[in-house]
């Protein structure tokens, strides 16, 4: 189901939208393979960040921290990118190769796999599954383990390789995915400063990665009081970026990366951008470009139950039918037997397949401009649902990038906006839409709002409500004066979404997890959301009882005192046994024949009660009756008669 389809009216839900060429663009499946340098440095255990003044400031939050190689980070790391992916994007793909190993496996080779010498597949590219995270947990639990696997090779590590055994990795196991990723988590800045052909085959096989629409994406690790690391000495010549690409080249972490930070950047690294549809933005006659469009924010909900059948050898996803029966005789009713129509008049007004698509076609899909308005035209309330950001699409299109930044950048400056006829998907009606040009928002040197359009629903007439008038209730100035000093007090800093995740979803992924892997269920919820009870009480109680204290004064005597009734109440007998409640019999006040005329018109008499059909039945001296239905056709009957 569409995002889109939950603020769809259910009365434009005649007919199933056309599905979208989601091959193109959308739920695309994510490849990820981790290739972690194993050498003497990186399994070493490095203390501190290198910056005094900060060891000093939080020497007791670095005392509960525990100091871990970058090997071991990285696995951590990856152990944890495991755990959320096989719950929250069960179709994705993971890999593990650890390269500058002693030992030598790749895809199922021995020591013996000369091509790929000391390269280790621990896990290849798949489908994680539980097996494969319950061996990665005991390799970083049994120490034996570890140290018999993760020991350094003592020859030189071919970074053509390791990116040739990547590409062999991606084009077997992976060679429809439209985002493949290799994370290269290593230490050495230079791994082939004395031997220039082996750089220079470096740097073809990353070439070929890059034809192949793998992205490398490296995370350095340097540390304190040694030389920094340094991209620039083989690493910037073999990242490429493509043109729409925003990002930097990585900057070394300080120090040993925490676990936290690693796992942090690579899921931001790790999300692709997909879009909701890709379509074309006429501007005018003969001018057309190809934009796509991308839902900017998006509730992350919990992924569809399903049923299964346990019965046999292994656990099978139940799939299930639907049927559709005739309500008389029980008959099987296919689907080329069932008719769609209308109720008009008291006629059923049946329309074929044909006649439904064509009332419902309003040409191909497209956004086009009708004309532009004052910025200030378009107000709040105007968001009938989410608004949508469109961003230029050369596939189609050659030239679209500069044509779209050239009219960005002309909205921008007259503080003007485009009004839009859009036809998203075919089989849905048309919209009117503003064009919002937005320009780009930094704070503290992150992008809070790209630069782009923003495609925002505006509202038909049948859409807009006269707001109730409520007459406003004012505190009195003493009162506010005291919430001030409260709200103060309880200042916060800005919200930031990426430190509070949603209590709900991680509680249900943390449950499903533990059940997954045989581990001990989790029985008390982290919830990161909880106000901080002891911090208000040590820093605002004596504002808030001032604020208490003052309220009460102004409103205690508007207080109304609490009456105790017995009606309703259970009264127990001698026997001690509670007495039923009395029934209290309600009249029930008959309807105008106008309200029942106004219901006819709008199509909603079986939205009348019964009672209400029948007073107005029995007003005209006809029939009352029958069952509703009865009353109804005698309604309609009534009304069409004259």
């Amino acid at each position: 189901m569409s995002y889109d389809k939950k603020w769809t009216p259910k009365d434009d839900e005649i007919e199933e939208e056309e599905e979208e060429d989601v091959s193109r663009y959308q739920d695309q499946k994510d490849a990820i393979l981790f290739a972690i340098h194993v050498s003497d440095s990186m399994l070493t255990i490095h203390d501190g960040d290198g910056d005094t003044a900060m060891d000093d400031m939080k020497s007791k939050k670095k005392k509960a921290q525990k100091n871990v190689s970058a090997v071991r980070s990285a696995l951590e790391c990856a152990y944890s990118i495991l755990q959320s992916r096989i719950i929250s994007s069960p179709n994705d793909m993971m890999g593990i190769l650890l390269f500058g190993t002693e030992k030598t496996r790749f895809k199922g080779e021995n020591d013996s796999a000369g091509g790929f010498a000391h390269c280790y597949l621990l896990m290849d590219l798949d489908v994680p599954d539980v097996d494969g995270i319950k061996e990665l947990k005991m390799l970083l639990e049994d120490e034996d383990q570890w140290n018999d696997l993760l020991v350094p090779s003592e020859g030189s590590i071919s970074m053509a390789n390791v990116l040739f055994g990547a590409n062999q990795i991606f084009t077997t196991r992976a060679p429809n995915f439209s985002s493949r990723k290799l994370f290269i988590i290593t230490d050495d800045d230079d791994p082939h400063s004395d031997d220039k052909a082996l750089k220079q085959s470096s740097i073809t096989r990353a070439s070929d990665l890059y034809d192949l629409g793998v992205q490398i994406d490296p995370f350095f690790i340097s540390y304190p009081g040694k030389k920094a690391f340094d991209p620039t000495n083989f690493y910037e010549d073999i990242i490429y970026r493509s043109q729409y690409d925003d990002e930097d080249t990585p900057i070394a972490t300080s120090g040993t990366a925490r676990l936290q930070e690693m796992v942090t950047t690579i899921r931001s690294k790790a999300v692709p951008k997909r879009t909701q549809f890709s379509t074309k933005l006429e501007i005018g006659p003969g001018l057309t470009i190809g934009v796509k469009g991308y839902l900017m924010y998006k509730k992350q909900e919990k992924g569809r139950s399903h049923y299964i059948y346990t019965g046999g050898e292994k656990v099978q996803i139940v799939e299930g039918t639907t049927t559709n029966m005739a309500e008389f005789t029980a008959k099987v009713v296919e689907k080329s037997e069932i008719k769609k129509a209308y109720k008009f008049g008291g006629e059923q007004v049946v329309f074929t397949d044909d006649e439904m698509k064509a009332m419902r076609n309003f040409g191909d899909p497209c956004i086009r401009i009708i004309g532009f308005k004052r910025r200030d035209s378009i107000h709040f309330d105007h968001n009938v649902k989410p608004a949508q950001f469109i961003y230029p699409d050369e596939k189609d299109f050659v030239g679209s990038t500069r044509t779209f930044t050239a009219l960005h950048r002309k909205l921008v400056a007259s503080a003007k906006v485009g009004l839009c006829w859009c036809i998203l998907r075919r089989n849905t009606s048309p919209s009117l839409c503003a064009l919002w040009p937005s320009t780009e928002e930094t704070a503290g040197g992150v992008q809070t709002r790209p630069a782009g359009f923003f495609l925002i629903t505006l509202p038909f007439a049948d859409d807009v409500r006269a707001t109730p008038e409520v007459s406003p209730a004012c505190a009195p100035a003493p009162l506010i004066d005291a919430m001030r000093s409260v709200v103060k007090q309880l200042h916060m800093p800005a919200y930031t979404p990426d430190k509070y995740e949603n209590p709900s979803l991680q509680w249900h992924y943390r449950i499903l997890q533990a059940m997954a892997l045989d581990e001990d269920v989790p029985t008390v919820p982290v919830d990161r959301t909880l106000p901080k009870f002891k911090l208000i009480q040590k820093y605002a109680a004596a504002v808030v009882e001032e604020w208490a204290a003052e309220l009460e004064r102004h409103a205690g005597p508007l207080r109304t005192a609490a009456v105790k009734s017995a009606a309703g109440k259970r009264v127990k007998d001698e026997d001690g046994d509670a007495a039923p409640p009395k029934k209290v019999s309600r009249a029930v006040t008959p309807m105008g024949s106008g309200e029942v005329k106004a219901a006819y018109g709008k199509g909603q008499l079986h939205k009348m009660t019964v009672v209400a059909l029948r007073d107005f039945l029995k007003s005209k001296g006809l029939d009352t009756s029958g069952k509703k239905a009865d009353l109804m056709d005698r309604v309609e009957q009534h009304f069409e008669s004259k």
